[in-house]
């Protein structure tokens, strides 16, 4: 093998690059272990046991101890925050930045919140209309928002189709001139406004989604996943670990909250300042409420002069460092817009103490303190914030809201320096004009969502509304200022119409699954290895170690979150990674069996191998990239590991596993490839499967019927795909599942579908109870009735709070317009990797008929899982839904099913080729027969993790690891007994050896 040298050391780095990034993880965990236990110390040394304060009630104690936990809890996250900066790995990384390094679980394996979001084009529409009362208008929009919910096709392709339908003559420039800023004019072509909205569109959505990150950023949420869909206008949001979940529902639905505020500086506020820190010190201090104790406390911190003792008599300023006015030239005092800097680690406590009565009590009730960027280099990452204090109307207003924003752009001065220019309506620039008036010298800070987003400093009064903001900015953050300051004049909403919410408990469940099917499949897979092949069986496992290795490695480099499905995927690969050895190590034991040298038979063994070996890959690493583009949320996961999976195999399984057996080689030790159990295995096979092809496609039209049988019969579909609300609660007790249902249909007025989830005393409850109506509370209002109807199986006085955090262990919403989406992409993930695996076979094996053999082997496996997930959804005592997770485990059949045709077809032509006088279904039998013993074996690798995960995975991947099941071994026999067969009864006056010309050999004569 040329390049072997390259080859170690690549292989070399790649080692010492995952040992690097692994110990990210190793680092973070032990300093959040360490912290753990101060935190626990800390609450135990001021807060009494709860068996202690309430000994004998342990109904008080067991309140007592939620308090207990969630003060632990509240002092480990402060431990957290104020050590970000703390050096924690050998090499300096502090915790902060080797937090962002590690390993991160899914809410699925930790618990937390997934949320997907439409962002609304209605919305949009509406605004860039100004809000027209045309009827003809809001007619189309109407109709075009039906149209969607129902087809996911483009809403501004279905508006003007729609509205050429109610209003033909008419053109759609005289709808949105009011509010382009002369971008369309009367003169405008159709096209031309399609364009000018379109681009409208796609900046409204990168606005929505800047301001959803913004926001994502304050939830406290160590390592946030927000991915925006700019195609589809969705945004999917997992916050893995938040508990408060009305919170996030209600902030990332929220309108944008632009506006602008005069500011107070520290001159103004000077004064109230020392006397409120001065009265928070003697608060923080004290405990007596008398002033001579006031006194006394405020005379023993003046004398301590020690650092601690200064923290306690400076209790902000020592967070805090307050910004000193600075002299013009002319000598005049200028003061900067913020009070001064505070270091982000800090902020958490800053804002506690400052929101202490003793020190906001001496402010003006107009002022309001918030936070914002530094305005220094790198302000977004640089660990510093800024605290100005706001002069609002009435506490919250501002005298300047951001709806009268009519447009901003980035653009340049006159000295050619990077500016924004923006434009207020009418009533905007009155209000502009008299706040820039009145503020000459001094900053007005832009605020949205409470966070100030920059504080320019007026030069002057700005009568007509239009201004230019200069400063030091990069091209990319005035583009982002200025859509941000566009925020208010582009009402784009999103809107949650998916969502996910997994308990602490059952994600742990899922950890212990998972990693439990991982350990025990690795195990298996390793012993079997060794077993089969001998002690060229260790080339295989190391090659499956770095492959593990190096996955995993690579998807924590690139941030990448695992998640059950994502462990599913490892699993998988574990099975798939040895595929590649068993295939070469196959060869070569032909290639021995018939007579070669050790060297020459391994040469061969690698190079005959590579193309079936590459096929298969490509096949496979096709139809994860289609799951990824289709798929949502953790099955997108999957996908993501499954395609580095396959490449990353072909580095481990084809050039490490070579360069390992040259070693060897050279040091004149040859590996042994056969062992008594793969001596006696399907050696010297001449089964005359040819033979048996009608017996097979009776099967086959069984199987077609019973399929389509199956579209009929119905199946049992997930919450994705039929919209509606699911809801897994956990009981003290085995209760009934129909017992459960009455109970339920009482307070929804229809009966909701229970299933056993897991053991006796765990429900899967699926409802669509109110999912058609929208509101701020909809969600909480289901949830209470869900709980009232299940009060007669909780233990007696289970209060409402107590069910949500004990009882209700994971939920999932989708509404009615996103399942239609998923539904219908599921589709057409199954039918493109279909048709891209039949092209590819065709280009591959240039002969339609092996592209034939392909479709109906591919419809065969389909049609197979169909029927077992229709017929079988009463019998099995498990959950056989049709949800993304079937979607994945089908499209992995058909790339796996893939792998087994294409080592048969890949024989057939090497056949065809040595024998040109043999008959078609001679040279097929001997194909299946040569290949039989690497079809079985590289199926039973699969098949055994595949029931690992199956038996001990849990109940998040059953439904997918059984759907794998019944494809692995469909996809073993279609191989076999369907897509090679085929060919003999096509195009029968050809050699299969020849694609187009006329055959030089007789046709099979193979009789049934």
């Amino acid at each position: 093998m040329q390049m072997k040298g390259l080859v170690r050391v690549f292989a070399a780095l790649m080692v010492i690059f995952s040992l690097y990034q692994l110990s990210f993880t190793w680092f973070v965990s032990s300093h959040e272990k360490k912290m753990k236990e101060k935190a626990e110390k800390q609450v135990k040394a001021t807060m009494p046991a709860a068996a202690a304060k309430y000994p004998g009630d342990k109904k008080l104690q067991e309140l007592y101890q939620d308090t207990l936990d969630a003060a632990i809890q509240t002092r480990y996250q402060r431990l957290l925050d104020s050590t970000s900066q703390q050096k924690i790995t050998w090499w300096g990384f502090n915790y902060k930045d080797a937090k962002d390094q590690e390993a991160k679980l899914g809410l699925d394996l930790q618990g937390g919140m997934n949320v997907t979001l439409e962002v609304g084009m209605a919305d949009f529409l509406r605004s860039k209309s100004g809000y027209s009362a045309d009827k003809a208008f809001n007619e189309a929009l109407n109709k075009a928002v039906a149209q969607k919910a129902t087809t996911g096709l483009d809403l501004i392709d279905l508006f003007v189709q729609q509205y050429k339908a109610v209003a033909p003559n008419n053109k759609l420039a005289p709808l949105f001139i009011a509010n382009s800023n002369k971008r369309i004019n009367l003169e405008s072509t159709d096209a031309q406004v399609i364009t000018y909205l379109r681009q409208e569109s796609d900046v409204a959505f990168t606005n929505t989604f800047n301001i959803l990150q913004n926001r994502i950023d304050r939830f406290g949420v160590a390592s946030p996943t927000i991915n925006p869909d700019k195609v589809k206008k969705i945004i999917t949001v997992e916050l893995a670990g938040v508990t408060d979940k009305e919170r996030v529902r209600r902030y990332l639905q929220s309108s944008a909250n632009l506006q602008f505020f005069e500011l107070y500086n520290i001159g103004e506020i000077g004064q109230s300042f020392q006397a409120a820190e001065e009265g928070l010190a003697v608060a923080l201090n004290s405990t007596g409420a008398d002033s001579a104790s006031f006194a006394k406390i405020d005379s023993l911190l003046k004398k301590d002069t020690t650092a601690a003792g200064q923290a306690k008599r400076f209790p902000v300023s020592s967070l805090l460092q307050i910004l000193q006015p600075q002299q013009d030239q002319s000598g005049k005092v200028i003061f900067p817009g913020p009070i001064g800097y505070v270091q982000t680690k800090d902020t958490a406590v800053l804002g506690e103490r400052m929101r202490n009565p003793a020190f906001a009590g001496q402010f003006p009730s107009t002022l309001k303190f918030v936070y914002g960027y530094s305005g220094g280099e790198n302000e977004k990452t640089n660990g510093i914030m800024a605290l100005y204090a706001l002069k609002t109307v009435d506490g919250q207003r501002a005298k300047l809201e951001g709806e009268h924003v009519s447009d901003a752009r980035q653009d340049y001065d006159e000295r050619g320096r990077v500016a924004i220019k923006m434009e207020m309506d009418n009533a905007g620039a009155k209000i502009w004009a008299r706040m820039t008036e009145q503020n000459v010298g001094k900053g007005i800070a832009i605020v949205l969502d409470d966070f100030v987003q920059t504080a320019p400093t007026v030069n002057g009064p700005i009568p007509n509304g239009s201004s230019e903001i200069t400063g030091s900015y990069e091209v990319k953050e005035a583009q982002d200022v200025s859509e941000m300051l566009k925020s208010g004049k582009l009402p784009a909403p999103a809107k949650i119409v998916a969502e996910q919410v997994v308990g602490a408990t059952l994600g742990e469940d899922a950890v212990n699954g998972g990693s439990l099917a991982f350990i025990i499949s690795f195990a298996v897979i390793f012993a079997f290895m060794l077993l089969y092949y001998n002690n060229s069986g260790w080339i295989a496992n190391i090659s499956l170690i770095l492959n593990l290795l190096f996955t995993i490695s690579i998807l924590t480099a690139m941030g990448a979150t695992f998640t059950a499905a994502g462990i599913a995927g490892l699993v998988l690969t574990i099975g798939m990674a040895v595929d590649t050895n068993v295939i070469i190590f196959e060869r070569i034991k032909d290639e021995l069996s018939w007579g070669r040298n050790y060297q020459t038979a391994v040469n061969n063994g690698y190079r005959r191998s590579l193309a079936p070996v590459l096929d298969a890959h490509v096949t496979t690493f096709l139809t994860a990239a289609i799951l990824y583009y289709f798929g949502l949320g953790p099955v997108r996961g999957f996908a993501y590991v499954q395609m580095w999976g396959i490449v990353l195999n072909l580095f481990c399984g084809i050039l490490i596993s070579r360069t390992i057996t040259d070693w060897f080689t050279n040091k004149q030790r040859h590996l042994e490839y056969f062992t008594a159990i793969g001596t006696k295995i399907f050696q010297h096979a001449k089964y005359k499967f040819i033979e048996f092809r009608k017996v097979a496609y009776g099967i086959s039209v069984v199987v077609a019927l019973l399929g389509i049988g199956s579209l009929i019969y119905g199946f049992d579909y997930g919450v994705e795909f039929k919209g509606g609300r699911s809801y897994t609660i956990r009981f003290n007790e085995k209760v009934d599942n129909e017992d459960v249902r009455v109970e339920l249909q009482k307070v929804f007025g229809e009966y909701p579908i229970v299933k056993t989830l897991g053991g006796q005393n765990q429900l899967n409850i699926t409802t669509a109870y109110k999912i058609e109506e929208v509101g701020a509370n909809i969600d909480s209002t289901v949830e209470r009735t869900l709980y009232t109807g299940l009060n007669k199986f909780l233990p007696q006085g289970t209060s409402f709070e107590a069910f949500e955090t004990v009882h209700k262990v994971g939920s999932q919403t989708v509404l009615p317009t996103i399942s239609e989406d998923l539904k219908r992409g599921a589709i057409l993930a199954t039918i493109f990797s279909i048709l891209i695996i039949v092209g590819y076979i065709f280009i591959r094996f240039r002969d339609w008929r092996y592209s034939v053999g392909t479709i109906v082997a591919l419809l065969h496996d389909v049609f197979i899982t169909l029927a077992v997930f229709s017929f079988l959804r009463h019998v099995v005592p498990f959950s056989l839904e049709i949800d993304q997770h079937f979607i994945a485990a089908i499209l992995t059949v058909i790339g796996f099913s893939m792998n087994d045709t294409i080592i048969v077809f890949d024989r057939i032509r090497e056949n065809s080729k040595n024998m040109p006088t043999a008959d078609n279904g001679t040279i097929i039998n001997k194909s299946i027969n040569d290949t039989l013993s690497r079809t079985i074996m590289t199926s039973v690798t699969v098949f055994l993790t595949i029931l690992i995960l199956f038996v001990v995975g849990g109940e998040v991947t059953k439904g997918f690891a059984f759907a794998m099941l019944i494809g692995v071994i469909t996809g073993t026999y279609s191989s076999i007994f369907v897509a090679a067969p085929i060919l003999v009864d096509f195009a029968k006056g050809r050699h299969l050896g020849d694609s187009g010309a006329q055959a030089k050999a007789k046709p099979a004569s193979t009789k049934a």
